[in-house]
């Protein structure tokens, strides 16, 4: 079964591309590729040039491993992306949404826009030294001016999904290209650049432009993008459509990130063999890069290839970037705001941190952001990684579409992999902020062992809820078949008095059809009024009430309608209630107001610790009211 939201991500272009169901084959993985490319430019940002070109320069080919590491990881999520959102019909924000109690996916949001702010941080610089490096142009004039291109970048968007995913393709090329001709100049030697691809680690200083590396290549908001681009797709109903579906959106994901790939180990492979031997091996700054290639290689063309690369780069990033904030922002918040408004939210993130450091430390501290951007990129991978794995291993959701369990084993190494990697970094960054030149630092304790101690709390909950929540519905579909069956001779008898008024009280999570089936399941021949209830829980709603008038309420109003309409056509007396707040007050109120016979809920999904947090309402609710409550559990 699949939990289907009452929004479509990325309404404006959902299941705007239709998909041929006959043909050639080839016809058909023509028509689902283009997602995966569009991911793939995020791969390849200027965050990727700065991490490539440090550990090329820094250590030569033997952090080749990394790179080959990651892209492998890279093609095992985002093919797990891809299936959540083909199976659930839900980008990776909405099933967080669907899934996590609500201060837990506040959480999430505000760490999955760090990761944005990060990404387009990169962004920013990255074309603002392009910019520098083409005409010229000051560096803190560049970032102002990027400011400006991602909103004619955005008018391109409303051509369409496909002739956007045409200028990112070619983009792509112009990247490419560049790096071949770098490579043709530069002239690696080959047979050092296959050992490269051997594991080693040689300092505590490649272990951090590793994990740069990481967090530049397996990006965690491009997990959230790309379970959001395949549902632009128009695929069948069928698991046999989807299962097409999913088979070729992960061989579009494995060639769009293969190529991504072949950048990035162009990039690597081309300072190794230009700057690291000939004895640069502090080349961390594009800009260094830039000036060095003409002596180096005697030529002019390798730079104006580099910063032309560099430009397409910028370029391309920034529309992903815009997209996956719109995902984010509409996913964790169902909070719709115009995509210019939305850029504009996201560049002045980026351009005022940017502007403040080169103003302070000048154009040199650009590199330093570079890599920085992509450390804290990977700090937030666990928390996309963890909660995308439990999702497609879910079988009661997924259904027959669940992930195989071979590739969910591989999944979760690939998770212990980054989370170790991770510990190692934040343990080394602790130790270095905490005893500055020997002495403990009291401020550096006070704020970063208290933050840190709340994102590993976080982290243990999104990994051990749903674990959790699988043995607790085994143990208890366990004890159902072990109660003994009611002795025959046991009279029972039918109420003689029927129902005349029933309320049920809907929390739109996905679940509806559900309570009202089994609300109907349960009245059998019987038509008593049907009272409807919502309660809106928007920050707006909590202060002004249910007249605020925000999307949300007015959202909440046309659903509630819409159920009640569809049960008037079945025969049904139906009423509508909409009030908002807290839940049990607010549905303490209705229900004193309608006087039910029967209150129908949903189970809140709730387990152990949450319940303790978040309190149950089915138990808060049935000790304030005089009506019998029927709880509609999760389906299994």
């Amino acid at each position: 079964m699949s939990r289907e939201s009452p929004h479509a991500s990325l309404s404006q272009v959902h299941a705007s591309v239709s998909v041929p169901r006959t043909g050639s084959y080839l016809r058909r993985i023509l028509a689902f590729a283009g997602p995966a490319y569009l991911v793939a430019v995020g791969y390849m940002d200027p965050g990727n040039w700065a991490t490539d070109l440090a550990a090329g320069s820094g250590f030569r080919y033997s952090l080749l491993w990394v790179l080959a590491m990651s892209n492998a990881m890279a093609i095992l999520l985002q093919g797990f992306a891809s299936r959540l959102g083909i199976a659930r019909g839900q980008d990776l924000a909405q099933a967080c949404r669907t899934e996590y109690p609500p201060l837990v996916n506040l959480a999430l949001y505000v760490l999955c826009e760090l990761a944005i702010t990060a990404t387009d941080l990169a962004e920013v610089l990255g074309s603002a030294i392009a910019l520098q490096l083409l005409f010229g142009l000051p560096l803190v004039w560049g970032v102002v001016l990027t400011g400006l291109d991602a909103f004619a970048l955005l008018f391109l968007s409303h051509l369409g999904i496909r002739k956007l995913e045409g200028l990112i393709l070619s983009l792509i090329t112009v990247i490419g290209s560049s790096f071949l001709v770098e490579l043709w100049l530069a002239r690696p030697h080959w047979g050092a650049v296959a050992h490269g691809f051997i594991p080693t680690m040689p300092d505590a200083r490649a272990l951090f432009v590793s994990i740069g590396m990481l967090g530049a290549t397996v990006m965690p908001h491009n997990l959230y993008l790309h379970s959001s681009l395949v549902q632009t797709r128009s695929v069948g109903k069928t698991d046999r459509d989807k299962r097409q579906a999913i088979r070729l959106n992960t061989l579009d994901s494995a060639v769009a990130l293969n190529i991504a790939f072949l950048v990035n180990s162009a990039i690597l492979i081309m300072a190794a063999a230009v700057f690291h031997r000939a004895g640069h091996r502090e080349v961390a700054e594009i800009q260094d890069a830039h000036k060095l290639l003409s002596p180096l290689l005697g030529s002019a063309v390798a730079p104006m290839a580099f910063a032309i690369g560099l430009l397409a780069s910028g370029q391309s990033s920034t529309i992903t970037g815009t997209l996956a904030g719109q995902v984010v922002m509409e996913g964790f918040l169902r909070l719709r705001i115009s995509p210019w408004i939305r850029r504009l939210i996201t560049r002045m993130l980026a351009i005022v941190p940017a502007i403040a450091v080169i103003m302070v430390s000048g154009d040199r501290s650009a590199g330093n952001l570079l890599v920085l951007s992509q450390v804290l990129l990977s700090l937030q991978l666990p928390f996309a990684i963890i909660p995308l794995i439990h999702f497609v291993s879910d079988r009661d959701t997924m259904g027959s579409l669940v992930a195989p369990r071979p590739l969910r084993i591989v999944a979760w190494i690939c998770a212990a992999i980054v989370l170790a990697l991770n510990l190692a970094l934040v343990a080394d960054v602790l130790r270095g902020w905490l005893w500055p030149s020997g002495t403990l630092s009291l401020t550096a304790l006070l704020l970063l062992v208290p933050a840190s101690g709340l994102l590993g709390a976080l982290l243990v909950y999104v990994t051990i809820k749903p674990w959790l929540e699988r043995w607790i519905r085994v143990r208890r579909g366990k004890m159902e078949k072990s109660v003994h069956a009611m002795p025959t001779d046991a009279a029972l008898e039918a109420p003689s008095t029927p129902l005349s008024t029933v309320a049920v009280a809907l929390d739109f999570s996905g679940r509806e059809r559900q309570i009202l089936a089994e609300t109907l399941r349960f009245l059998g021949a019987q038509r008593p009024h049907l009272a409807l209830m919502h309660v809106t829980e928007s920050a707006g709603a909590r202060f002004l009430g249910a007249d605020v008038g925000d999307s949300e309420t007015d959202d909440d109003a046309a659903q509630l309608e819409s159920h009640a309409a569809r049960l008037r056509e079945l025969g049904f007396d139906v009423s509508t209630h909409l009030s908002a707040g807290r839940p049990v007050p607010a549905l303490v109120r209705l229900i004193e107001t309608v006087e039910p016979d029967l209150v129908v809920l949903g189970a809140h999904g709730h387990r152990l610790l949450s319940d303790i947090i978040f309190g149950s309402t089915a138990d808060a609710l049935r000790h304030r009211i005089k009506a019998s409550v029927l709880v509609v559990g999760r389906s299994r």
